[in-house]
């Protein structure tokens, strides 16, 4: 059973939510809260699998409630950004944040479902392209790049892969790439993973542009 959470300003976007997801044989929600503090607190006492946030709230927005919960070490949850807008100004900085990926709120209910399953089973939600539009469509504008912990400890052969992982490659097309086979990639991936001590696929990218290893537009 997945247990989910979530959290908007929004009361009928709340029960919008809790109604579709609720309405799985797999998915249970276990909370719904009107802010990202609140969010944060029925996060710690209710341990969600995955925590659907809203960014724009009062007391405290999304950002900063997706920062809390992903460094906190006891919860394991994991974010899903829910947006208006597919280029919203702060998507970028809940993916620095921690967030394991976004949706917009107009986003089918089959596809909500999918994306909470997806977030469940420990990837990352964003495909590939949106990935890497996202990221240089925000990592274009500054410059100032910061150590990443791990980012030297990776092989060669790894930081080829994660450099493809940044320009939106999916898994097969990095196999292509590299000649190699699907599941090496996987597993290098895993590696890097480990290595940068992020938690998905999303996380590692960003750690590439802020690093500076990628470059936007390169």
């Amino acid at each position: 059973m997945i247990r989910a959470l979530v959290v908007d300003d929004q009361a009928l976007v709340r029960t919008g939510f809790a109604m579709i997801l609720g309405s799985e044989p797999d998915v249970e929600v276990v909370a719904e809260a009107a802010n990202g503090r609140e969010g944060v607190e029925l996060c710690r006492r209710h341990r969600p699998d995955v925590v659907l946030m809203d960014i724009r709230m009062p007391e405290l927005d999304g950002i900063e409630a997706t920062r809390i919960i992903t460094n906190d070490l006891d919860l394991s949850a994991r974010v899903l950004i829910l947006t208006t807008f597919d280029l919203d100004e702060y998507v970028y900085d809940a993916l620095r944040a921690g967030a394991s990926g976004f949706l917009l709120k107009d986003t089918p209910p089959d596809d909500l479902i999918a994306g909470v399953r997806v977030l469940a089973a420990g990837d990352a939600l964003l495909a590939p392209s949106i990935t890497r539009r996202l990221i240089e469509e925000f990592a274009a504008g500054g410059s100032t790049f910061r150590p990443i912990d791990g980012l030297g400890e990776l092989t060669e052969r790894e930081l080829e892969v994660l450099r493809l992982m940044a320009r939106g490659l999916s898994n097969v097309e990095i196999a292509g790439e590299l000649f190699l086979g699907e599941t090496t990639v996987k597993t290098h991936v895993s590696r890097v993973l480990t290595k940068l001590h992020v938690r998905d696929r999303v996380q590692a990218v960003v750690a590439a542009y802020e690093s500076g290893l990628v470059r936007p537009g390169h």
